[in-house]
């Protein structure tokens, strides 16, 4: 009888933790609808003390990180971001790195930190590792959108090298790697499919039309853009962006 009830009292509190998690997840979800994302970084985090290797929580906190560190104008407060997302990120790929989300937080993090990275050997690690999540996210669930976005995005990037890049990637990488405008419009159009509200992939794109010299489909997209529901910060900054390119022309 006494082992029963501490069975009993053991699967009771189980059940109240999972409750208390899917409770935080839902709150961390309002908050971010609402564009409070540190308050719902802050219920991840709380998520992440019950659970530690609870997967949405981990990707979600890098995901927050990656869009906290993009609002960031000091240079070493968008690398403490950055960091801290590949940290989150790094996370999810250990808890379970057979689920796709967890490659594409990988991919996600590992592209920011190009942005604030300032040695050559390491830029170009990320670089590839870029590359490297995304395709695995997308050999798990080619129809992750964000993973696709990624991607697409990569070989945007790389068909646009410039300055420190583009020097440290001749240099480490042994040439250029494969990156065209075409793979990048059919990733983020397949994004696009995926994700129809999902803003950045649909900037992201029409630059890619606009330099592959089909300015019509990139108005297009643009058109599309600008009448996007707002359902990030980053959104916002994206949108003035992408009225700004359409303005400049039409």
């Amino acid at each position: 009888m006494k082992y029963l009830v501490i069975l009993l009292g053991s699967l009771l509190m189980l059940t109240a933790g999972a409750q208390d998690i899917n409770v935080l997840l839902k709150e961390a979800d309002n908050l971010e609808k609402q564009l409070k994302e540190p308050e719902a970084l802050d219920r991840y985090k709380q998520v992440l003390l019950q659970n530690p290797v609870q997967l949405k929580a981990l990707v979600k906190a890098a995901e927050l990180n990656v869009a906290l560190g993009n609002r960031q104008t000091d240079k070493n407060s968008k690398r403490l971001y950055y960091e801290t997302a590949l940290s989150f990120a790094n996370r999810a790929f250990m808890a379970d790195s057979n689920q796709a989300d967890a490659s594409y937080a990988m991919s996600m993090a590992s592209g920011k930190m190009t942005d604030v990275e300032t040695e050559n050997r390491k830029i170009v690690a990320y670089v590839k590792d870029v590359k490297k999540y995304a395709d695995r996210a997308l050999s798990i669930n080619p129809n992750h959108a964000r993973a696709n976005y990624t991607l697409g995005k990569w070989h945007y990037e790389m068909a646009n090298l410039s300055g420190v890049k583009k020097m440290a990637v001749k240099l480490f990488y042994g040439g250029l790697p494969e990156g065209n405008l075409d793979d990048a419009i059919m990733y983020m159009e397949k994004c696009r499919s995926l994700e129809p509200y999902f803003v950045s992939n649909y900037l992201d794109l029409a630059k890619a039309y606009k330099d592959n010299r089909r300015p019509a489909q990139a108005i297009e997209v643009l058109n599309r853009l600008v009448k996007l529901p707002t359902r990030s910060t980053d959104d916002i900054a994206s949108k003035a962006e992408g009225a700004k390119l359409l303005e400049s022309m039409q």
